[in-house]
């Protein structure tokens, strides 16, 4: 089953520990508590490209992702191109914490190579 631009803004927000009304602070009332609310609920699917850049910003997850979940995008990469961000772990809701761990370990494993 597909995961709604609603769904993962929402799961995000949640996994961030953000309440609507910090979302709306952090993005200087861009994103007021009351539209990302419709939008957490479906009541609006398609947001505006400029609301969905602050709040990529915000949460720190792709653009392209969101753009693609509003419908403003059809495409996506494959798999199997890299592109070496570790935005890649966004769509696992990685806390800050559990990046910034993984990333290090991956950095373990590349000086091995050596």
């Amino acid at each position: 089953m597909k995961v709604t631009l609603g769904e993962y803004l929402g799961s995000i927000r949640t996994d961030r520990k953000l309440t609507l009304r910090a979302v709306e602070e952090a993005t200087n009332k861009e994103v007021s508590n009351a539209y990302l609310s419709q939008i957490e609920n479906g009541k609006i699917q398609r947001p505006s490209p400029n609301i969905l850049y602050a709040l990529a910003n915000l949460y720190g997850v792709e653009y392209d992702r969101l753009m693609e979940l509003a419908g403003y995008i059809t495409t996506r990469r494959t798999d199997v191109e890299r592109h070496g961000r570790a935005a890649t772990f966004s769509e696992l809701n990685l806390t800050q914490t559990e990046e910034s761990e993984l990333l290090k370990y991956l950095g373990y494993l590349r000086s091995k190579k050596d």
